[in-house]
């Protein structure tokens, strides 16, 4: 339910999944999505090891702008790492999954609640301290190291390790982007080659673009995944009536006319 209620904030950017329908049957939550089949960083890593500083800084400059665009709605996003992470067939970067967000947080405001990826787990939510939105700050710090090219305070450029540096703070009142949010990462050397505003309107290049015969081509995906049975049928029924999910299922009204079987 914490999903569906960002989802149906009408996430507007170009690095965010959007929600087309959420429905329900006796036994399972559905939600459809934005079909993505780039693969995500996990998978590419697995297979490439390290990705070159040039395809690290477009990637983190798109992962910061959509985190910036979430701080600016009040929703933190608490789950960044490589598995939710996916590219789709242009060469973009697209976050998804957004079950650990937590809306309502203004940038400043604190939380309290235990969560996260154990790998990626921010100092002070390990402690049990309150914590703001630059958790994710930490995290996407924590995702800049793993996928660096080499040891990343010894073979990377100068601005590289001073990202990581200010990204990786232990005390979050003192990270990058702790106060004034994605305007300090902006402002950073290391995006010095981005224009944001191209970046958002999606005409910086990509430096990797997805190998895809077309859209039914998930090559970028493992088999166990694309292996899975699909249901034969799906059996509607309202679970809400006996109080689970109350509301769950959804149609935007623009897509109402769509021929029901």
């Amino acid at each position: 339910m914490v999903e569906r209620s960002v989802l149906l904030k009408g996430l507007q950017h170009p690095f965010l999944v959007g929600l087309h329908f959420s429905f329900q049957t006796s036994h399972t939550l559905y939600f459809v999505l934005d079909y993505i089949n780039g693969g995500d960083l996990f998978y590419h890593l697995q297979r490439e090891g390290a990705f070159p500083e040039p395809r690290e800084t477009f990637y983190s400059a798109e992962m910061a702008s959509a985190l910036g665009y979430l701080h600016s709605l009040n929703i933190v996003y608490r789950d960044l790492k490589p598995e939710n992470i996916l590219l789709d067939s242009g060469g973009h970067v697209v976050l998804t999954d957004f079950g650990l967000c937590k809306a309502g947080v203004s940038v400043g405001g604190a939380m309290q609640t235990f969560c996260g990826t154990p790998e990626y787990l921010e100092p002070e939510v390990l402690l049990g301290h309150a914590y703001s939105g630059a958790v994710d700050w930490w995290v996407l710090g924590s995702v800049l190291y793993e996928t660096g090219e080499g040891p990343p305070f010894y073979s990377v450029s100068q601005s590289a390790r001073s990202l990581l540096q200010g990204l990786l703070v232990k005390d979050f009142s003192k990270r990058l982007g702790g106060e004034h949010d994605l305007a300090e990462l902006q402002g950073h050397s290391f995006f010095l080659s981005i224009n944001w505003d191209d970046l958002l309107a999606r005409k910086v290049p990509p430096p990797f673009i997805p190998n895809l015969s077309g859209p039914c081509d998930v090559r970028y995906f493992d088999a166990e995944f694309t292996l899975l049975p699909v249901p034969a049928s799906l059996v509607l029924s309202d679970m809400s009536a006996n109080g689970a999910f109350p509301g769950f299922s959804y149609m935007p009204s623009a897509e109402v006319g769509v021929t029901e079987p």
